[in-house]
């Protein structure tokens, strides 16, 4: 019998598969059928901070009328509408640790720490696991420097550590002018884990109609290198767990990722295409390769294919299509 125990955000787990933020973890039903297909843990529709601000303006702006110069009425709504949703997300919190006995991760969509110091801790005091937070500034602005984009992740941060005691991640995208040395950085500020990488909705054109829409919301089961790459580079020097997202729909993608070097893998996509029985596959396919490979264990193999243990560390740093175009015949 293979063990698949594992860690995520330094939480032991059953197994690597975590169902990442998404609708498939809004409502307890969802939960529970993913926690009965095996999933090892389940981090809970993100919240998001820009919602909760549009939502509160839109409902002022509709309350107010004759009273928009009234200071305590405006102040009266806007915490009285950000404060129901947080109440709900933290019942939804509550009631998820009591129908389960896997670990469940609150996810905070922020870009900014003021709104959220003190619902962190009202997740902690609701009983999840932990807190992933989200956080992602489109660096558009000309005019802003890469140092004060990254100061706003660290900032967070540190807030949000100063005033829980549960672990807690960083979810982060690879937009950054040196990616390695901020994936570095932000696993020894004290976090638990680094989630790599997120992945944001596409904009694509309708041609037809001269319209802006929506590209392909799933990812793809070839869509993992990005990840691949970046775990294999920072996994040696990594002062926290590194989990694999994007792109991972079946085992082998999983085995890729935990050969890099890192802990667990969240799966979105393939549970919206397949459902959530994928859970169980790719767990039977992780079992029947560990066994055929001869692993007991997933430290067995993990890290095994990183760049600090690859005699030729230079591939995972090579961008261009050498090998590729000098090989390949017309």
């Amino acid at each position: 019998m293979q063990n698949l125990k594992t860690t995520y955000l330094g939480l032991p787990i059953k197994n690597p598969i975590v169902v990442g933020s998404s609708g498939l973890s809004s409502t307890i039903g969802g939960i529970k059928k993913l926690a009965q297909a095996g999933a090892a843990a389940i981090v809970l529709k993100s919240v998001f901070e820009e919602e909760i601000v549009s939502e509160a303006a839109l409902t002022i702006g509709q309350q107010l009328g004759m009273d928009e110069n009234n200071l305590e009425f405006y102040d009266y709504y806007d915490y009285q509408v950000k404060n129901e949703v947080l109440e709900n997300y933290v019942s939804l919190i509550r009631e998820a640790k009591e129908t389960v006995d896997i670990p469940i991760i609150a996810s905070i969509n922020c870009s900014s720490y003021s709104e959220w110091v003190s619902f962190a801790n009202k997740i902690e005091d609701a009983g999840a696991d932990a807190i992933e937070l989200n956080i992602f500034k489109l660096p558009f602005g000309i005019k802003d420097e890469a140092s004060d984009i990254e100061k706003v992740y660290f900032d967070i941060v540190r807030k949000i550590k100063d005033h829980v005691k549960i672990p807690v991640g960083i979810k982060i995208a690879p937009y950054f002018t040196n990616l390695g040395n901020v994936i570095n950085r932000l696993s020894h500020s004290g976090v638990e884990g680094l989630v790599l990488f997120n992945r944001f909705t596409p904009v694509d054109y309708d041609i037809e109609n001269d319209q802006v829409i929506t590209g392909k919301v799933y990812s793809g089961g070839d869509d993992y290198s990005n990840s691949l790459r970046w775990i294999s580079i920072a996994s040696t020097d990594s002062g926290c767990d590194l989990i694999a997202s994007t792109g991972v729909h079946d085992y082998r993608s999983m085995v890729k990722m935990l050969m890099a070097g890192a802990s667990s893998v969240e799966v979105v996509s393939a549970i919206y295409k397949e459902g959530p029985e994928v859970i169980s596959a790719m767990l039977k396919d992780l079992e029947s390769w560990m066994e055929r490979r001869e692993f007991t264990s997933i430290d067995a193999f993990k890290g095994r294919l990183s760049q600090g243990k690859s005699s030729n560390p230079e591939v995972f740093e090579r961008v261009q299509f050498m090998r590729y175009f000098s090989d390949h015949k017309h």
